[in-house]
């Protein structure tokens, strides 16, 4: 009986000890979806960042490119007009 006892004891650390190392090898396969699925997020969102950096530079020097043309065109208006009311003021003082 105690021989009995015994086999059964051993069988039983045995499939203990299997079972500790399925359950190891599961954690470590979980950590390593984990970290490769933290890293292709960290990755697509660093892109995707870049990208909105990219297309507010872009915004921004459309803007800058679209008001400077309009204070240009503002300011050759401006002269047109002061050139024009200096010429009716000359001619008005002759």
């Amino acid at each position: 009986m105690k021989k009995l006892a015994f086999v059964f004891v051993c069988v039983l650390a045995f499939v203990t000890i299997g079972f500790a190392q399925g359950v190891a090898s599961d954690v470590n396969k979980a950590a390593k979806d984990t970290g490769k699925t933290t890293e292709t997020v960290a990755n697509k969102t660093a892109h995707g960042t870049e990208k909105a950096a990219t297309k507010t530079a872009h915004g921004t020097r459309k803007a800058a490119h679209k008001t400077a043309h309009g204070t240009k065109k503002g300011v050759g208006k401006a002269a047109h007009g002061a050139k024009k009311g200096a010429k009716k003021t000359q001619e008005s003082v002759k």
